[in-house]
Order: C-alpha cells, then structure tokens, then sequence
C-alpha cells in the first residue's frame, strides 16, 4: 500500500474544506467538543510534530496556534501539508523517533500512522459538513490491523484500558479478512464493512449501529470493544 500516496490525497481533501467562508466554529461532532478549527489546528500540529520526530529525533515539538482566519490558516495549513510529505518521502526503513516501541521506529511507522489518522480526520471534516464518505475498503482494513497491532496493547500499556478477559473477531465482509481481539476462543464476532467497521472502532459509531451485524455473546463483545481500544 503506497502510504504516502495516500497521505498526499487526504491531506488535499482536507485543505479543500479550508475555504475563505469555512466556519472555523463549526462543530466537528465526532470530536468531542471540538470546532473545525480545532480540527485543522490538530493535524497542522501533527503534521509539525511528525516532521520533528523524523529530522530532529524527538517528540516534545509544541507550536504556537494555528491562525483564526481561514484564508491565513490555510496558508499554514498547506505549509504544515509540505513539510511533512517532504519528511516521510524517504526510504520506509529510514530511522525515526516514534512514540512506541510496539512497532518499527522508523518512517515507515509515520507513513501508514499519519496516513491512517489523515483519512480519519478528513471523515470527522466531512461527517460535519454533512458530505461524510465510505473508506476504500482496502485503506480502511489496514487502519482495523492498526489499532489490533499498535493502539489496543498500547492504551493497556499506558494504563488507559484493561486486558480484555475474552475474545472477539472483528470480520469485513467486503475485504473478506478478519482480526482476532483477546484471550482464546472469540465468544463474539462484529461484521460490516471495513469502513463501518473501523468507525466503530474508532467510536465514530456505536458498536450496535445497524450496520454492523453481531454473531455470539454481543454484550460480553461490547465489552471488549469499549476498552478504549484508541485514544
């Protein structure tokens, strides 16, 4: 999957919200209390913290706020945009600072996370402005092997969830794979597409949405999928 090529898309697609009218007071509703502002300023500052992991090899990078107009925001916003595709336009393999150990540190792990967590946000933008789209199915079953492989073990290694005491599968009907969450035998499995799927897992839906479909113990299920799984 060619990561960066993804970035490059999603990063667009959300600049293309920043218009000269956008309402940076909107409300970005599966966020929390957030505004569109608040949305953009987070993924600008990401954009900058990444670059500084990579070049600088640390993590403690903190910049001032985003601009409060849209059309200079969006000026700092494409900034932010550059200097990161410039960052993670090198060999996969290239050494990086990152912020686990549960995966390569290295510029591949910003790729796919950065790319990963760029198709969210263009989602949260467009679920606000009421133009929401489905993930490609293929994007989005890598962004369900992500949380399993790097977020699940790592809100339990910062004491932010508990091992979860049974198992669940978490099946794509699209993509036709699926990922096996727990101890032993899954008591439960949550079927969907990988978009729907992922959004749950996210918590952009509720695990009893009508889109997802429940096999087994679905209470003992939910359970596990409460977690948190993502921060």
């Amino acid at each position: 999957m060619d990561f960066v090529a993804i970035l490059r898309e999603k990063l667009s697609e959300l600049g293309e919200l920043i218009t000269p009218g956008a309402d940076l007071a909107a409300p970005v509703q599966s966020c929390g209390d957030w505004t569109f502002y608040d949305l953009v300023d987070h993924v600008g500052q990401g954009n900058l913290w990444v670059v500084t992991g990579i070049r600088e090899g640390r993590g403690d990078y903190q910049g001032e706020p985003a601009p409060k107009d849209p059309v200079e925001l969006r000026a700092w916003y494409d900034e932010t945009t550059q200097a990161l595709l410039e960052a993670v336009s090198v060999a996969p393999e290239t050494p990086a600072w990152t912020f686990t150990k549960l995966l390569p540190r290295t510029v591949g792990f910003w790729q796919r996370r950065r790319a990963q967590e760029t198709l969210m946000h263009v989602w949260d933008g467009k679920n606000a402005l009421g133009i929401a789209e489905e993930f490609d199915p293929a994007q989005a079953a890598d962004g369900i092997a992500e949380v399993f492989e790097l977020f699940a073990p790592r809100m339990i290694q910062r004491g932010l969830a508990s091992e979860p005491e049974v198992a669940i599968r978490v099946r794509a009907a699209d993509t036709g794979e699926s990922w096996t969450y727990g101890p032993g035998t899954p008591v439960a499995e949550i079927s969907g597409t990988a978009s729907d799927l992922l959004l749950a897992l996210w918590q952009r839906k509720p695990a009893n949405d009508a889109a997802l479909t429940w096999q087994g113990n679905w209470a003992a299920g939910e359970r596990v999928l409460a977690g948190p799984l993502v921060p």
